[in-house]
């Protein structure tokens, strides 16, 4: 069970990390080279010293760098996270359309992921140390040292260039060829991001289910009679998705934080492009806010993936107790 105490303990613990990172953070941002005001100022030749001092006093870049974060934190604590500098427009509003690109980059190729990963995975668990088996592993190895922007090249290089199927880059969005367009726009980015992880998670998934299938209560099933389906794909499965949940919610946050190399290769307007812009250009307040969702989200993943070990093992309660000594 989950009791209010786990709740309101992962609660705190979540709104202290996201205090300490967005501290963190703003100091890194602060000491960064580069002014923004002097950036601003080059496009105008006629601007001087006293031009670049107002400005500073209005954007409040004038003040000691601790008092610029206590500000910045008592607007952003009601709702105000500021304005991008490089977009000209407030930050949630440049922020939210890119967070619902990259979910939908990140849903898609976790599903594609998972749709292959666990049938596979669960096979090579099953029949161990066979050729099937040797060749899976060969195909994951091969999966994970494969670098993603030199996955995403080659993928580009295919079905962009050479055979002119798919476009190489660009969401579709505006409105040339509809749903189908859009949906055109998304096959490489999902088979760059689905082929540079699916590897990873047919490794975890055969480590976790061999493991699983040497357990008491499997031998426990078999005793009983259990046919061999249900001993694998109801008791053993059950039990290896515990650790395989815990990678499924850290990869979630890092997908959400943004695919970086794959939204940049492709142009993918998402949070991955949308931080790395940001850093680029010197708009601090954007890379700021973006990092911070990023945080948030991997930490609510992770609280998640929590939730999710109760409806796995009904062994696992997760109370204040418990939280206080796993913290």
């Amino acid at each position: 069970m989950i009791s209010a105490g786990f709740v309101g303990t992962r609660a705190v613990q979540l709104c202290l990390m996201l205090l300490i990172v967005s501290f963190l953070i703003y100091m890194l941002m602060g000491l960064m080279p580069g002014d923004p005001i002097d950036m601003m100022l080059a496009a105008n030749p006629h601007a001087g010293p006293e031009d670049a001092a107002r400005l500073r006093a209005i954007y409040g870049l004038d003040r000691p760098l601790s008092e610029r974060y206590i500000n910045w934190l008592g607007a952003a604590l009601q709702g105000d996270f500021g304005h991008s500098r490089l977009f000209g427009r407030p930050v949630l509003e440049v922020l939210m359309p890119r967070m619902g690109t990259t979910f939908f980059l990140m849903a898609a190729s976790l599903f594609l992921t998972l749709l292959v990963a666990l049938p596979v995975g669960v096979y090579a668990a099953h029949n161990p140390y066979g050729f099937a088996d040797r060749f899976v592993n060969l195909f994951c190895f091969a999966g994970i040292s494969i670098p993603p922007f030199w996955l995403a090249l080659i993928l580009m290089s295919v079905f962009a260039v050479w055979l002119g199927w798919l476009p190489a880059g660009g969401t579709g969005g505006d409105g040339e060829g509809g749903f189908l367009g859009r949906v055109a726009h998304m096959v490489l980015p999902v088979m760059t991001l689905t082929l540079a992880s699916i590897g990873g998670y047919i490794r975890y998934i055969r480590g976790a289910m061999i493991e699983s299938l040497g357990a008491n209560h499997i031998q426990t099933a078999r005793a009983k009679g259990c046919g061999e389906n249900r001993v694998i794909w109801v008791h053993a499965l059950r039990s290896a998705m515990i650790p395989v949940v815990t990678i499924i919610a850290l990869d979630f946050g890092t997908f959400f934080s943004g695919a970086l190399i794959t939204e940049t290769m492709f142009s993918w307007p998402g949070m991955g492009k949308l931080i790395y812009d940001s850093i680029m250009g010197n708009d601090y307040n954007m890379a700021l806010v973006a990092l911070l969702f990023s945080t948030f989200f991997v930490l609510a993943a992770n609280f998640a993936a929590d939730v999710l070990y109760v409806f796995l093992d009904p062994r696992v309660k997760m109370t204040a107790e418990k939280a206080g000594k796993t913290a």
